[in-house]
């Protein structure tokens, strides 16, 4: 956790909160005007979370942006904190454009419904001019969206969701204002309730939707607004969180959020980092270790020295790595925007046609015109651009909140090919630090006599061993023999008073040590791929100590889920092909390839792809990146290092190997829900189209069908919000 820096987006990428978008026409309508931008590189836009990322070529031109977006028919603005990771959906613009069509669809529904009782009941239908009055109210003031996006979008040249339904009703309404003259059949009812049905749609759509981002307004939720500052004399004084600068100490106390990432410097105890991390257990903590902003403190009051604050913390990283993923579009999703550019004409069409055939066909220009309508409303191209964009935000989310950072959303795709997980081992499948795994004494020297001695020896020593010593030590209750004289043998070891050594082999060869009674156990200690040092007193060894590095915990649970997916596991390290091997054996991996170098790890991930698929690798070190990279999927370990993280689209948050099954689970799955979205919004038009144009759905069974359409496609995304790790 100590060394986890979620890496930021491009400093030449900027969000907008967009308002008025609502189908896969709008989507690419606002992103052909922002492209049309001087300096626009790139355009992607989430119908889902009403956001648009642009990247620019050189310093970003907001404003220029947001006039083009405007030109488009459509509101902009910059968000709001930018670079802190708002929350989805926060701009006070959205949350206002929300309530005011909330307010419409009242209207509609007071209007409309006197209308419908009108047609469902004989003897209470309204004067014609009452109904008249109604429609008109509920198309000018319900309606008054539609048409003035449609407009816009004609202006441009562009056909959107909203001319369908701007077209569909202002026929039904002009025919019925025609025939209420000539004494014909009116369709006011039928105007009414599209208008209506379509505002409810939008509004019960926006509302299942906004669920989708709930996982990231939890993790903005998390900051706290202020912060007690330790002064000088000891005083606590609340100031916004702010204006903390680093190198300030502030208190937290029992079961306060921490607000800036930090060292601790007084206090010890347990932080509950589980929003943060998906770990669900308290961490421990003592002094000299990182805390993290937003995590929440236990028992003990902790004073922090601050690190980084505001958009620089851990929680603005990760919600930086979060939008981004979901801002991003997944190859599948090109389909959409090809199909989305020739969608609205090819309904225009084919209302048309419907049109011109009913009337040729049945003599009746009104029952023409209203098949005709029902063609235009039931066409809506709203579930296409939400299917992709709702299952991605539904799928980022729910891996963020148990620990699992997607950065680039290409692994959606990736995960059905992968046919192989490789990993690096050191700090990988290992802990990366080495420790005491076993000692051996000859017969008349006691266990812990000969490590306190071994520990007296390395007191004040830096060296990785040394620590390995004494944290075994301490674990064991064992105190450090006092030992004057010490001096270090550099690559050989250390001596001190009376005769005592703890070094390699070279060393003991040079102090003609007899190691013939440790000798076969120490055989066994090479063959596991330990390294080994020798106690020895006045020329006689005493003792023999094996130092490995750890397996992580997990590691043999995770190796078992991912074979119980079908796949293949494979070790690829830098390290020697013993110490690989014994790490292979004990986590149950049979394919090895041992004392490789960066550009041999990467020539092992293309070896492996070529027999079985795609290749997912999982590492942590510098070592690791281009091997990273080469991967289909590349995973890098939370507390590896800033190269691997920025060259793997997948970070996890905290060290634990069981999270990559779960990776390949929930990529699998994302897709699949995308792929379930754009079947059931093509499916809907497949069906629905031809039904309304030979005259079998009214008007208002396909404004009931559309607003359906695209309530289900977002509702069977948001099922992932629920989607955990195996137990």
């Amino acid at each position: 956790m100590d060394e986890l820096k979620p890496l930021e987006g491009p400093a030449t990428s900027r969000d907008l909160d967009i308002t008025g978008m609502h189908c896969a026409a709008c989507v690419r309508r606002v992103e052909r005007a922002l492209l049309a931008v001087p300096g626009v590189t790139d355009a992607s836009v989430n119908l889902a979370s009403e956001r648009v990322r642009v990247s620019f070529a050189r310093a970003p031109d907001i404003a220029g942006a947001i006039a083009a977006v405007e030109r488009a028919g459509y509101k902009a603005q910059a968000r709001r904190d930018e670079g802190a990771a708002g929350p989805i959906g926060a701009s006070q613009a959205s949350a206002a454009g929300w309530d005011h069509e909330l307010i419409r669809l009242g209207v509609g529904v007071v209007l409309t419904l006197p209308l419908l009782v009108g047609m469902a009941v004989p003897g209470f239908a309204l004067p014609p001019s009452a109904q008249a009055i109604l429609a008109a109210i509920v198309l000018s003031y319900a309606g008054a969206g539609f048409y003035a996006y449609a407009w816009t979008a004609l202006r441009g040249g562009a056909a959107t969701m909203d001319l369908l339904v701007a077209l569909g009703t202002s026929a039904a309404f002009v025919l019925s204002l025609f025939d209420l003259f000539r004494g014909g059949p009116l369709y006011f009812e039928a105007s009414s309730t599209v208008v209506t049905l379509v505002l409810a749609g939008r509004w019960l759509e926006r509302r299942v939707r906004r669920r989708a981002g709930d996982a990231l307004r939890a993790l903005a939720a998390l900051r706290p607004a202020t912060a007690r500052v330790l002064g000088l004399d000891g005083g606590e004084t609340d100031v916004p969180v702010g204006q903390v600068v680093p190198g300030q100490r502030v208190v937290v106390r029992p079961g306060e959020r921490i607000p800036v990432d930090g060292l601790i410097r007084e206090g010890e105890g347990d932080v509950d980092e589980a929003l943060l991390t998906g770990e669900s257990r308290p961490v421990p903590k003592r002094p000299g270790e990182r805390v993290i902003a937003g995590a929440v403190n236990g028992p003990a009051r902790l004073v922090v020295e601050t690190m980084a604050v505001g958009p620089d913390t851990w929680l603005a990283g990760i919600m930086r790595i979060v939008e981004t993923a979901q801002a991003s579009k997944a190859p599948i999703q090109r389909l959409v925007d090809r199909v989305s550019a020739v969608f609205v004409p090819l309904v225009i069409l084919v209302a048309t046609i419907t049109f011109l055939g009913q009337w040729w066909w049945t003599g009746e220009a009104g029952h023409a015109l209203i098949d005709a309508v029902s063609v235009l409303v039931i066409a809506c191209p709203c579930a296409m651009g939400l299917a992709a964009p709702a299952a991605i935000m539904a799928t980022t989310g729910a891996a963020a909140r148990h620990g699992i950072l997607i950065r680039r959303i290409e692994i959606l795709e990736a995960a059905r090919r992968i046919g192989t997980v490789a990993f690096d081992k050191t700090g990988t499948l290992t802990r990366g630090k080495p420790a005491l795994l076993d000692m051996a004494t000859v017969p008349d020297v006691d266990a812990m006599d000969a490590l306190a001695l071994a520990a007296g020896l390395q007191q004040g020593s830096e060296h990785p061993l040394a620590k390995a010593v004494m944290t075994a030590a301490a674990e064991k209750g064992v105190v450090p023999a006092r030992i004057a004289g010490i001096r270090a043998l550099p690559g050989r070891g250390i001596i001190g008073q009376r005769g005592l050594m703890l070094g390699n082999d070279r060393l003991m060869t040079e102090q003609g040590v007899d190691t013939t009674p440790l000798a076969q156990t120490v055989a066994g200690y090479r063959r596991d791929g330990h390294t080994v040092a020798w106690l020895v007193r006045e020329g006689r060894a005493l003792a023999v100590f094996a130092f490995g590095d750890p397996v992580r915990v997990g590691a043999v649970e995770a190796v078992a889920r991912i074979k119980l997916q079908g796949l293949n596991v494979a070790l690829l390290s830098g390290d020697h092909a013993a110490s690989a091997e014994a790490v292979a054996r004990e986590i149950g991996i049979t394919q090895v390839s041992a004392e490789l170098l960066p550009e041999e790890k990467v020539a092992a991930v293309e070896r492996l792809r070529a027999p079985g698929g795609g290749v997912a690798m999982v590492g942590d070190g510098i070592n690791d990146a281009a091997a990273l990279t080469a991967a289909d999927i590349g995973i890098a370990m939370g507390e590896g290092t800033d190269v691997a993280m920025a060259s793997a689209p997948v970070t996890l948050a905290r060290p634990d190997l069981k999270l990559v099954p779960a990776v390949l689970d929930i990529a699998r799955r994302g897709r699949a829900k995308i792929v379930q979205g754009l079947f059931w919004a093509f499916a809907y038009n497949a069906v629905g189209i031809p039904l309304a144009a030979l005259g079998y759905l009214s008007p208002m069974v396909a404004g009931a069908a559309m607003a359906l359409s695209s309530v289900s496609v977002v509702a069977n995304a948001l099922i992932l919000t629920r989607w955990k790790p195996e137990p």
